[in-house]
């Protein structure tokens, strides 16, 4: 049997009746479990799992197969918790660094079977063609991946940013009618435009309904909710506030409550499940995501670690695993195949121990992990059988000439306009610092006002523009760092204390065709190559997670106090206040540009 592909129901549904009725062998049996029931919310103690052609045919009293003299093989789960598959609802693979195939081991080993991917960076990158080459990686690999089609690409007009790739009405509406696996569309960052009718977004959306796909959302501000949800959009992972998680809930919302490491501002589950802790209201529109994982923290801090949360924070765990397995695939309609111990189900199950730690995962009715290692069979598709992607993809940095990374000093009074970074959230703030005196370096400007230089460079050869700004509260004192995933047009942004050192920063980025980088007084000390579209590693998944963890180490030790995948949103420009893009500073949400400095 495929590890990726197993017959559809209809296909399968005699013999399966035939298993359940006892008439028919099944081809493996769990037994000695207790069943976590995502219907029901309860444990079942002392059942057995009959398996058949990849699917559940029925759960029966533990002894039962071998009762019956049935000669198959047989697990003995020595009484520990049999659960769903995991089904996060929201991620973006590319936040992991890694391939769709890379991404599926990290996934199995924390018991996640099924991912709902909005895959707008490489669109961003590379348009449809970018899309495509991941939607094939995704049918390669051993996991369930589904699109949520991305719906903002570029995330702001060009008058605000340059994009590599342009998702139009009609190219988005392609993607749905050439691809089974493109299932919704992904989250409406332009907020603000969908709330003020902007033609093109609306036209986006309105591909989605007419074909009945749900709309998936990312907005700040309680006073955007209704309006919202009048334009059709139907979930958010962005309630990181108690009001307007209650406010979405009201609206007919779903809310995806996003974990994140702990240390990051990913982290906003604990407040935004209060309306269902606190208040009493129901949970049956409520999920648990990941959402955003670099390749380490995949590893540590996957959707097992979410649910666990989840109950840290006072979710029943029987509850806490429903909203991470099957509130998901009942969000996109496909609890009749995902997300639960139902006959005719997907066998894509878990052992767990008391705490929800994963032992073991099937996938498809195959053991793939056990004893929280991969078996054999599933080792051999991550060193054998990975997609391989297109020669294009690995061609999408093209850099202007000799760009200067630092602005010009200013020659008269005025007042600068600066980002300073509002940790833990990953809002930032704008910040104007008055010039009393006209500067005679900007050394002197930096050191007194903590702060560093801040630029965003255009990747894609079309205009060779150069953004502008500095930045505070950031803790970089010397050297510099750089990245190729600047979000969301993904132009490459550097931050540094010195022109040499940014310069060389942007050099590594370039013959790599895409990195992160740290550089230290001329010196390269950590760097994660990232070749594929700028935004993928072609390694394997735990190669990627030991050279980012060296990665954050060396971050970490440059004093940077925003972890590198918030240095990556920093031009984002639809994430309030302030952002820098490579057409220059953008103040959201009234979607202004802003000079670095504006004399007296």
């Amino acid at each position: 049997m495929s590890l990726n592909k197993i017959p559809p129901l209809h296909c399968v549904t005699q013999e399966l009746a035939r298993v359940a009725m006892k008439t028919l062998t099944p081809d493996s049996v769990i037994t000695g479990a207790r069943l976590l029931s995502t219907y029901s919310e309860r444990i079942l103690t002392e059942k057995e799992i009959w398996l058949k052609s990849g699917r559940i045919a029925c759960t029966q009293p533990a002894g039962t197969a071998r009762s019956c003299g049935l000669d198959t093989n047989f697990y003995d789960a020595q009484g520990g918790i049999v659960a769903p598959g995991l089904v996060d609802p929201h991620i973006h693979i590319e936040s992991s660094m890694m391939t769709a195939c890379a991404y599926a081991e990290a996934a199995l080993l924390n018991g996640t079977t099924t991912i709902f991917c909005d895959s707008h960076e490489i669109g961003n990158v590379s348009g449809v063609a970018g899309i495509e080459w991941m939607l094939e990686d995704a049918r390669a690999a051993p996991l369930n991946i589904f699109l949520t089609v991305p719906s903002t690409v570029p995330a702001t007009s060009p008058e605000f940013e340059t994009a590599g790739g342009d998702l139009t009405p009609e190219r988005i509406a392609g993607i749905f009618d050439q691809w089974p696996e493109a299932v919704a569309l992904g989250e409406k960052m332009d907020f603000v435009q969908v709330c003020h009718s902007d033609e093109r977004s609306h036209a986006i959306i309105a591909e989605a309904l007419k074909r009945g796909k749900p709309v998936c959302g990312h907005i700040y501000g309680r006073e955007f909710v209704s309006a919202y949800a009048a334009a059709g959009v139907t979930d958010t992972h962005e309630a990181i506030y108690k009001d307007i998680a209650d406010d979405m809930l009201e609206a007919g919302i779903w809310i995806f409550l996003r974990g994140g490491p702990p240390t990051t501002p990913w982290h906003s589950l604990p407040e935004a499940i209060k309306p269902v802790i606190e208040s009493g209201a129901a949970a049956k529109r409520v999920c648990v995501c990941t959402d955003d994982r670099d390749a380490d923290d995949l590893f540590l801090f996957g959707m097992d670690w979410v649910v666990r949360q989840a109950v840290k924070a006072g979710m029943r765990p029987e509850l806490a695993w429903s909203a991470g397995s099957l509130h998901g695939a009942t969000r996109y309609a496909m609890d009749n195949e995902l997300g639960g111990l139902g006959p005719g189900r997907r066998a894509d199950l878990v052992l767990l121990n008391d705490e929800l730690e994963v032992q073991n995962t099937w996938f498809g009715g195959e053991l793939v992990v056990e004893d929280k290692s991969v078996t054999a069979s599933l080792d051999k598709i991550f060193t054998e059988e990975r997609y391989q992607y297109p020669k294009p993809a690995y061609q999408t940095v093209s850099l202007p000439k000799k760009p200067k990374l630092v602005p010009a000093l200013p020659k008269s009074l005025g007042k600068l306009n600066c980002i300073r970074t509002a940790l833990p959230v990953i809002e930032t703030l704008h910040r104007i610092i008055e010039l009393t005196e006209v500067p005679n370096s900007w050394e002197s400007v930096l050191e007194e006002h903590d702060l560093c230089y801040l630029t965003v460079v255009e990747r894609y050869d079309k205009n060779g523009g150069v953004g502008y700004s500095l930045l505070q509260n950031f803790g970089l004192k010397s050297g510099a760092v750089a990245s190729s995933v600047g979000h969301d047009a993904h132009n490459i942004i550097i931050a540094g204390t010195n022109e040499a050192d940014m310069t060389l920063a942007l050099k590594e980025i370039n013959k790599s065709q895409g990195a992160v980088v740290v550089v230290k007084e001329g010196n390269v000390i950590a760097k994660v190559e990232l070749p594929i579209a700028g935004l993928l590693s072609d390694k394997r998944a735990t190669v990627v997670a030991k050279e980012s963890t060296i990665l954050k180490k060396a971050w970490t030790e440059m004093g940077c106090t925003l972890p590198y995948m918030g240095f990556n949103l920093l031009p984002l420009s639809v994430i309030p206040e302030i952002r820098l893009t490579d057409k220059g500073l953008v103040t959201v949400p009234e979607m202004e540009l802003l000079p670095l400095f504006e004399a007296k």
